[in-house]
């Protein structure tokens, strides 16, 4: 009976560590999230699927809206917060917001993406423990804490949020 907790330990102990070493190294991470951001940025937007005051937006399934400002909105999927800030004086083509996140100097990943309608871009940053992901198109921009085996999901889903957004005519 020893001998069998004792090979179930070692398969369990070697188990482990291949789990461990299957993560993503930070290079590979970063590549994944600057090819996925590339893609969906240059993709069709998805249809809007939620409307508020002044804009409409698509926001991918289990993502919930827990508030709501003149500017922001705060998203949750899971235990992840993301936040959505907008400023619809800023075209899509506006760099204001890449050109704050360049001036940070602090970016593990800062990279563009353009077109004669939009310009965007992805922005990684190393904090303590996770990373800061940041996607933006012209005055829209979207932030999370993530990890590196997360980060290449959240830039899609956080780019499709981005690339989606309509501004409601304000004329009335």
């Amino acid at each position: 009976m020893n001998r069998v907790v004792t090979v179930i330990s070692l398969f369990t102990i070697a188990s482990l560590f291949v789990l461990i070493g299957c993560g993503p190294s930070q290079e590979e991470a970063l590549s994944a999230v600057k090819e996925n951001a590339s893609t969906v940025f240059h993709e069709e937007p998805l249809q809007s699927n939620e409307q508020f005051d002044n804009f409409s937006i698509y926001i991918p399934d289990g993502y919930n809206v827990v508030d709501e400002s003149k500017s922001n909105l705060i998203l949750e999927s899971g235990n992840q917060t993301y936040i959505l800030f907008y400023n619809a004086l800023e075209s899509t083509t506006s760099q204001l917001n890449y050109q704050a996140a360049e001036s940070n100097g602090n970016n593990e990943l800062l990279e563009a993406f353009e077109t004669e309608e939009r310009f965007g871009y992805v922005r990684v940053t190393g904090l303590d423990k996770d990373y800061e992901l940041q996607v933006g198109i012209g005055g829209v921009k979207i932030t999370t804490q993530t990890t590196l085996s997360n980060m290449a999901e959240d830039v899609k889903e956080m780019m499709q949020m981005a690339n989606s957004m309509a501004y409601s005519d304000q004329t009335e």
